[in-house]
């Protein structure tokens, strides 16, 4: 049996994170999905700080990470693992309703894998959260280490 990765999920709306995770359910990989409301919590989960402090050890497979977020937005967690030696190899995928150019052309140039504009039909948003997870959690081969 395949050991299947974590997948970091950063979203502040509960509607999107319950929409998410209907779509990895249905390749058995929403029980692997860790789920935070703001870029706080990100770096927390990911630097095994405060309530993660005792966390399984290793980096997610993948990082689903929204933009428009409170307190720490998506592009300055983007900056901060990318700046971070320990988490810099984590594939990061922007899954945000942004289309503002700046945005795209701002996280393309901190080293983003991947930027996905979420579907506003649901199933089309469904499809594109599966295609996500499939490949960054299943098929997608991450460094020795992480």
């Amino acid at each position: 049996m395949v050991d299947l990765k974590t997948i970091l999920l950063v979203e502040d709306n509960p509607n999107d994170v319950e929409l998410t995770l209907e779509a990895l359910l249905e390749y058995n990989l929403a029980n692997h999905v860790i789920a935070v409301g703001d870029g706080v919590e990100a770096m927390e989960y990911l630097r095994y700080e405060d309530k993660f402090k005792n966390r399984k050890k290793g980096n997610p497979a993948v990082l689903l990470l929204d933009i428009k977020m409170p307190r720490m937005d998506g592009i300055e967690v983007l900056e901060a693992i990318r700046k971070d030696d320990k988490l810099k190899t984590i594939p990061v995928v922007m899954l945000t309703s942004s289309r503002e150019e700046p945005d795209l052309k701002k996280c393309y140039e901190l080293g983003v894998n991947a930027y996905v504009v979420k579907p506003v039909n649901f199933n089309d948003f469904i499809e594109a959260v599966k295609q996500i997870g499939i490949f960054w959690a299943l098929l997608n081969e991450i460094p020795p280490g992480d």
